[in-house]
């Protein structure tokens, strides 16, 4: 068995961190109160991490750039009858993290301009109607935030069949970066230039949710 640097230092802290800002804004929202502001908090944070992600999809390591979430047919039909294994995400696991960023993207961007018809709204609702707002508020709160928890809870629920059906453990490598593979397969490049290239680029994804959430009226 070889060990193969699957997972790079970044693409681990932005998947641990969104699992706990996730919570914190679930946590807030329902709280309620004082409390929305760390709910909007987590909301731009949350933002800035998903931009990263979509940018580190571009200039990021082997296994964390978008063409290894996109899957011919033919590698599903393959996968699904035990003809291929992926030390990456596999086809279905795509399917997943793909639907998970492209909701919790859908999450924070309309959260920018919900309001809670009460003391709370979002920075960019001054922008547009308080009609849209509403609109976008009912999407926010009643629409999208339900299907997150659907696909947070299958995505738990995989990771668990994994484990305990197929004995592969799919937690400890987003914690180490390796996993073992009995052929040699490409390894991601997590080298300190690429660190400080995410580094840079999050800090980047941070100054433009700065500057959005702070866009005078």
């Amino acid at each position: 068995m070889k060990k193969i640097r699957v997972w790079d230092l970044p693409t681990r802290l932005f998947h641990w961190s969104l699992a706990l800002l996730v919570v914190v804004a679930v946590v807030t929202q329902n709280i309620g109160g004082n409390a929305m502001e760390w709910h909007f908090r987590a909301g731009y944070a949350i933002l800035t991490l998903l931009l990263f992600r979509v940018v580190w999809g571009v200039f990021g390591t082997y296994y964390a750039r978008w063409r290894r979430l996109f899957h011919a047919p033919s590698n599903f039909i393959a996968y699904l009858r035990g003809e291929r294994r992926y030390l990456g995400h596999n086809p279905l696991g795509s399917l997943s993290v793909l639907a998970l960023l492209l909701t919790l993207l859908a999450q924070a961007g309309t959260g920018l301009f919900a309001n809670d018809d009460i003391a709370s709204e979002g920075p960019l609702a001054k922008f547009i109607s308080k009609d849209w707002s509403d609109r976008l508020t009912w999407f926010h709160a009643d629409v999208n935030a339900p299907l997150i928890f659907v696909l947070v809870g299958l995505h738990v629920a995989a990771i668990a069949w994994y484990g305990f059906g197929r004995r592969e453990n799919l937690v400890k490598p987003m914690f180490s970066g390796d996993k073992l593979s009995t052929e040699d397969a490409p390894r991601s490049e997590d080298t300190w230039g690429r660190r400080a290239l995410a580094a840079v680029l999050l800090a980047a994804c941070a100054g433009l949710v700065a500057w959005l959430v702070n866009l005078p009226a």
